[in-house]
């Protein structure tokens, strides 16, 4: 019994050393993903001064959503709120 523990964990460790090496190719250059992963449908109150907007496509793990910038922050709003028409009047469209 003891034996056949250690073939299958010594099984287990070539599958993953083998699995690490068959993906390096596969790996995107950019690592790390910086989007909406929630939206809020709460108004962004007037006051805040926005600079501009982009609209992000659904492709998980981000959602559908309409991004506002100001100078400090950005708030992930959601497309289909009432609201959001009126605020991108106005409003320069970001470009990534």
């Amino acid at each position: 019994m003891h034996l056949c523990w250690k073939l299958a964990l010594m099984m287990m460790v070539l599958v993953c050393v083998t699995g690490q090496h068959v993906n390096d190719y596969r790996r995107p250059t950019r690592v790390g993903v910086t989007c909406c992963k929630t939206v809020s449908k709460g108004r962004i109150p007037p006051e805040t001064k926005l600079i501009g907007y982009k609209h992000q496509n659904a492709l998980s793990p981000c959602v559908d959503a309409i991004i506002f910038y100001t100078e400090k922050d950005k708030y992930c709003s959601d497309p289909n709120a009432r609201w959001i028409r009126q605020r991108l009047e106005g409003l320069k469209k970001i470009e990534d």
